[in-house]
């Protein structure tokens, strides 16, 4: 790596709207840089489009069928297509040439820029180089390791969001068949909060509206969500919102493009001028893990227009006929004073009220929301607040109203649908029926609690369908850890990340098929099916020609590794279901509710929607109501000195996938090891920006935890807040801080200090090991010798 002195990154922040020829040329680089122009233009051709290639990126619903443009698709999405097209191949000989030693010292960059995984490899005990093996052997070794396991709690099964329908629901399958709950997911890194505070207040884990409510509602709340980069084509539903004179209102602490002008690619004229669609009416920038505050703020200024107005704002015929609490809430708004709110946010009465006075005048409204809200140890409280808020004017169970959790991965909904949960879902009976076998009913690991399993050694098997583990994970330096305890790990991927090379007794890299890839079966060519953020269940088929001879799909990886772990394959003919998927799609219908028919309706142009009890106004609550929930404002303040970090990703990165080193659209360039920080914070630190800083947070558990070599970046920002990418940052975030109630890692909410970097990192306790690691991100990252 080069040791010649390093710049400071490119930081140009010109409020240049998002999308337009920005967007075009970006997609076209990507294809460029992946060598994939052929069949990544393949794939685009139907990315989106009704029976083609479901977007492997996030979750954004499409419009109905027959209203799709003929580019259904945004520059992330053209990214993640790319990406899997990619005519770059790590082979064997990849594997000959680099040990597990050298790898594990590359940048999660450089590791996602050597390709595909042509075929499958394991990593023996003792030795320094991944070799290739055959699938009957990888199948056989995995079984009997499972199979001589004293326990079946001692195995774990993760699952990214990429997985489809008919692969997780087998998986579970095949888990519980084995005789355990251990099914952590990336639900429980992002979205385990909002369904735990539906549940409460509503009875749904989901949303409550369809893509259509959109041109119905007459305001729309984004609130901890950056769509302009975690899911661009929701900003065209925005646009249209905004050109038919809907108001839309940003809470958020970081000013986003997307949030604030955007330009659709598809149109010549805003494209070619840069000039673009104003998208925010109202932009609030509180600071993080207030947005309770901020809610009973508006709360309470909506009560004080009812008393004003004499009953023309609270919505009294929908709270008497279908809700409980409101007098206790009522009561707890009362009691909370103004200073506490203003305060603890940031905002001043007047910045809250132009946000509710939108809220008031509003015939219908919907509430989006993301990580911003889903990643602190309040979030549940977040969840419920949005709740209350929208049940206080009755904006549920009618047109263009409702709440509307953002999904960031293409199918992470549908998975837990199917049955991807560490509890048992509610339709186990019905699955023990179908399948002839008594299924465990005690709730298995989480992810946070599959970490901590790790540590203390009672995980020997680890597996996982998709997804970084280790990058998307908290506290980085213990997870790692835990990984390298573990006897055998079986990693499904397409292309290599950071948790497949850190190894501990035997690892198994397994290949699979892209979502782009064509999957043809013993029973012909198959299709799969997902679930996006809206209910809609739908087909995805692929077009592309597999990447290598030598790739399974998930579904026949998942079969053939239960078939060699069972005894007699549990009595379930899963060569059958590897040849068939309507087989298994059969066996689903009988199985989860709401599918039924599923083989059919699935084949029906754009899907079908699954049931939303709260759309139709029906609670499945304890009390057969919606309920009001008073929650308290919590108390963020931090000793002096503090700042409070949150994790974001930039628009060159898809969750923990890195596909470039740019982040456009805050306009820094080429550098991903920053702190973005407000200016008055970096001088009160004596600090410059462009500066080389050291990040350490603190936690209750006083281990110490640093990130290294950063580089700070002036930023509109809160003061006393700061932010910095992951997974980069997430070293810095403790297993042990996290939401009550659901367990999601406060990533959102991390108390740090920033100091000038020293030449020598001293870092005492687990997370020293990281210390190599990220000087030498930073130097690939930077170009220069840390």
């Amino acid at each position: 790596m080069s040791s010649t002195p390093s710049k400071p990154p490119v930081h140009d922040p010109a409020a240049k709207p998002a999308g337009g020829m920005g967007a075009i040329l970006s997609t076209a680089r990507q294809l460029a840089r992946e060598k994939a122009v052929v069949p990544g233009t393949n794939a685009l051709r139907v990315l989106n489009q009704d029976g083609g290639v479901d977007c492997p990126g996030c979750a954004w619903p499409e419009p109905a069928a027959g209203e799709r443009s003929h580019f259904e698709f945004c520059e992330n999405g053209a990214k993640a297509v790319a990406a899997e097209a990619t005519r770059k191949r790590v082979t064997p000989e990849f594997f000959a040439r680099y040990s597990i030693d050298e790898l594990q010292a590359q940048s999660d960059y450089w590791l996602e820029q050597q390709g595909r995984v042509a075929q499958p490899v394991i990593l023996r005990e003792g030795k320094r180089h991944f070799e290739p093996i055959g699938w009957d052997e990888a199948f056989a070794k995995a079984g009997a390791f499972l199979r001589d396991l004293p326990e079946p709690n001692q195995a774990a099964f993760y699952t990214s969001g990429r997985t489809s329908n008919e692969a997780a629901f087998l998986y579970q399958l095949f888990g519980r068949m084995y005789g355990t709950n251990n099914f952590p997911d990336c639900s429980n890194l992002c979205h385990e909060s909002s369904g735990v505070g539906l549940k409460q207040t509503m009875g749904i884990g989901k949303g409550a509206v369809q893509l259509d409510d959109f041109e119905k509602a007459d305001a729309i709340f984004i609130i901890g969500q950056n769509p302009g980069t975690n899911h661009p084509r929701m900003l065209t539903v925005l646009q249209a919102a905004r050109r038919r004179g809907a108001q839309i209102v940003a809470i958020n602490p970081l000013r986003e493009r997307g949030l604030m002008k955007f330009a659709h690619p598809q149109e010549v004229g805003p494209t070619l001028l840069g000039q673009g669609t104003e998208i925010a009416t109202v932009y609030l920038q509180p600071k993080p893990g207030s947005d309770v505050a901020v809610l009973k703020g508006m709360m309470k200024q909506l009560l004080e227009a009812e008393r004003r107005d004499r009953g023309r704002v609270i919505d009294h015929g929908f709270i008497r006929a279908h809700c409980t609490g409101f007098e206790e809430l009522v009561a707890d708004l009362d009691a909370t004073p103004w200073t506490q709110i203003t305060e603890q946010s940031g905002l001043t009465q007047a910045e809250i009220r132009q946000a509710s006075e939108v809220y008031i005048k509003s015939r219908a409204t919907i509430i989006c929301w993301a990580m911003g809200l889903t990643q602190h140890e309040n979030a549940v409280d977040n969840i419920i607040s949005i709740s209350n808020l929208l049940l206080l004017r009755g904006n549920v169970g009618r047109p263009g109203a409702g709440p509307c959790p953002v999904r960031g991965h293409s199918n992470v909904q549908g998975d837990r649908t199917v049955g991807i949960d560490h509890n048992a879902p509610g339709w186990i009976d019905r699955l023990e029926a179908e399948f002839g076998f008594s299924a465990p009913r005690a709730g298995g690991y989480d992810v946070v609690h599959a970490i901590e399993a790790m540590q203390e050694r009672r995980i020997r098997f680890f597996m996982a369908i998709g997804g970084n583990f280790l990058g998307a994970s908290p506290d980085t330096g213990l997870v790692a850890e835990g990984l390298k305890g573990i006897d055998l790990a079986v990693h499904v991927t397409t292309k290599l990340n950071r948790t497949h090379v850190t190894a501990g007794r035997e690892v198994m890299i397994w290949p699979c098929l892209g979502r782009t890839e064509t999957d043809r079966q013993a029973g012909g060519e198959q299709f799969v099916t997902v679930e996006d953020s809206m209910s809609v269940v739908h087909v995805s088929r692929g077009v592309n020609k597999p990447a290598s001879p030598h790739l399974k799909s998930e579904i026949a990886i998942v079969c053939g590794l239960a078939k060699a772990a069972l005894p007699e394959g549990g009595g379930v003919d899963w060569d059958a279901l590897a040849a068939d998927y309507d087989r298994i799609r059969d066996h689903v219908q009988r199985v989860v509710p709401g599918f039924d028919d599923y083989n059919r309706r699935v084949r029906e142009p754009g899907g079908f929607v699954l049931r939303n009890a709260a759309a139709h106004r029906e609670w499945n609550t304890q009390t057969g109501r919606a309920n009001f929930v008073v929650v308290p404002t919590p108390d963020i303040r931090l000793p002096e000195g503090q700042l409070r970090l949150f994790t974001i990703r930039s628009h060159d990165q898809y969750n923990t996938t890195i596909y470039g080193l740019d982040d456009r659209y805050r306009g820094i360039k080429q550098a991903r090891r920053v702190i973005l920080m407000h200016p008055d914070d970096i001088a009160e630190r004596g600090l410059a920006p462009g500066d080389w800083v050291d990040i350490r947070s603190h936690a209750a558990d006083g281990r110490a935890r640093i990130a290294p070599k950063f580089r700070a970046v002036a930023y509109d920002v809160p003061r006393g807040c700061a932010a910095a990418y992951f997974p980069e940052a997430n070293v810095l975030v403790p297993v042990g801080s996290r939401a009550k109630g659901s367990g999601t890692p406060s990533s959102k909410m991390v108390p740090v200090t920033v100091e000038r970097a020293t030449s020598e990192v001293d870092v005492v306790g687990v997370d020293e090991r990281l210390v190599p690691r990220a000087r030498a991100q930073a130097e690939h990252l930077t170009g220069a010798a840390v």
